[in-house]
């Protein structure tokens, strides 16, 4: 379980899209005028969906994002451990997960990368990033995603066709990052918004094995749509309930501490406190 975390926040990205029935119940994105009609190009998708997602505007004006939630193991409400994960452009990362007692921590300032946990005496362990780990945390855009601003990124976009995933439609586009890397994602004919995401797996073990990023639940944060669940390996029918990521709560724009994303310290004390940045 805190394996499906560690890895699932290397490539968790704000953007998303609800996949399911409890999507009904958020509010409707704001379309293009020429949204009742499908798309016909790639850059006719992205703009749709950057339009269903707030607005180019509005994300140019998001430097930092907070999420507070909670992780879900199986469905089950016993299996909840909460965690904060901090963002910061371009691509700076803080995630920690508290289980019980117990912290767990990733932080990645831009070059460098590091993994803390408590050892099996009860003292902290601090771990390097893996090669694979830095090279994808380097390229990935941890506030807004690949789609807004991606002729500024360099990245290109291909619109392949379209798919049904979780029983909607959907267009798949394959993008290619400046980093010569690959991402699918896939995209609501209707709300315009992200259903589902292909990316290489960070594990030495599975090295370009594919991983599936689904997200759901939508809201509204400050003017711009994020997705509220996200979970990795899960989707279609008769699937077994899996881990995921709950966002409960979101802070745009909020004033970091300096040392958000400086390398660990040699002491962490065992089942320490995790950090809420204010406004």
């Amino acid at each position: 379980m805190l394996r499906f975390a560690l890895t699932l926040i290397c490539g968790a990205w704000v953007a998303g899209a609800a996949a399911n029935a409890s999507f009904a119940a958020a509010a409707e994105p704001r379309k293009p005028a020429s949204a009742g009609s499908l798309a016909k190009t790639a850059a006719e998708v992205i703009d749709r969906n950057v339009a269903a997602r707030g607005g180019l505007d509005a994300w140019r004006k998001v430097d930092t994002m907070v999420w507070l939630g909670h992780l879900e193991h199986g469905g089950l409400e016993a299996e909840r451990m909460p965690f904060v994960m901090t963002l910061r452009r371009p691509n700076l990362t803080r995630f920690e997960l508290k289980e019980q007692f117990k912290t767990f921590t990733r932080i990645f300032d831009g070059r460098r990368g590091w993994k803390l946990r408590p050892g099996a005496d009860g003292r902290p362990e601090t771990k390097a990033f893996s090669p694979e780990e830095v090279n994808f945390a380097r390229t990935e855009f941890v506030i807004d995603g690949p789609l807004i601003d991606y002729q500024r990124k360099g990245v290109t976009a291909d619109l392949e066709g379209i798919d049904t995933v979780d029983g909607r439609k959907a267009y798949r586009l394959s993008l290619k990052l400046p980093s010569g890397g690959e991402r699918k994602v896939w995209i609501d004919t209707k709300t315009n918004l992200e259903i589902r995401l292909d990316r290489p797996a960070t594990s030495p073990l599975k090295p370009g094995a594919p991983v599936s990023v689904y997200y759901r639940n939508y809201a509204d944060a400050d003017g711009v749509q994020v997705a509220r669940s996200i979970e990795t390996g899960v989707g279609g029918a008769g699937a077994a309930p899996g881990d995921k990521l709950i966002i409960d709560r979101i802070l745009v724009n909020p004033k970091l501490d300096d040392g958000a994303f400086a390398p660990p310290s040699t002491a962490m004390r065992r089942g320490g406190h995790v950090h809420v940045p204010t406004p």
